[in-house]
């Protein structure tokens, strides 16, 4: 999510804002203009896609996710592309409303190259998963 150029700006915040900003950022480990940076880029994205809220992985890593759910957008996305860009069968497969489908898709339309390296990444990890239970399932004979 970083952006790959940054430019100074300065912006006046209400001390308690900044307060609660130097407290999370403490909590986290990170620096207050990183833990802005983020907030800031999330929040203007969930202004664009409301139905999407962005959670911490067990990787460390923030994705979007459909909010009310479980389901990354690029879960979404991947099974979307399974059932042939067909909104309704998705949404019945998930038992979520085809609005929610848009919403994800339309997220996806707009940071495409993220989401593909998100899925890339899970399904790397899957399938080292996957080779590791055939591995002790060999050693258990």
């Amino acid at each position: 999510m970083a952006a790959s150029t940054t430019r100074q700006r300065s912006f006046r915040l209400a001390l308690g804002t900044l307060h609660l900003l130097d407290e999370r950022a403490a909590e986290h480990g990170e620096s207050s203009n990183a833990l802005a940076q983020r907030l800031l880029d999330e929040s203007l994205r969930l202004e664009r896609h409301p139905l999407l809220r962005f959670r911490e992985g067990g990787s460390g890593i923030r994705r979007p996710a459909l909010a009310g759910t479980r389901l990354d957008v690029w879960q979404v996305i991947e099974t979307l592309r399974d059932h042939d860009n067909d909104i309704k069968s998705t949404a019945d497969y998930f038992a979520i409303t085809p609005a929610q489908v848009r919403a994800c898709v339309g997220y996806y339309a707009d940071f495409q190259d993220e989401i593909d390296a998100y899925a890339a990444a899970e399904m790397d990890a899957a399938e080292r998963e996957r080779e590791r239970w055939e591995r002790e399932q060999r050693v258990l004979g």
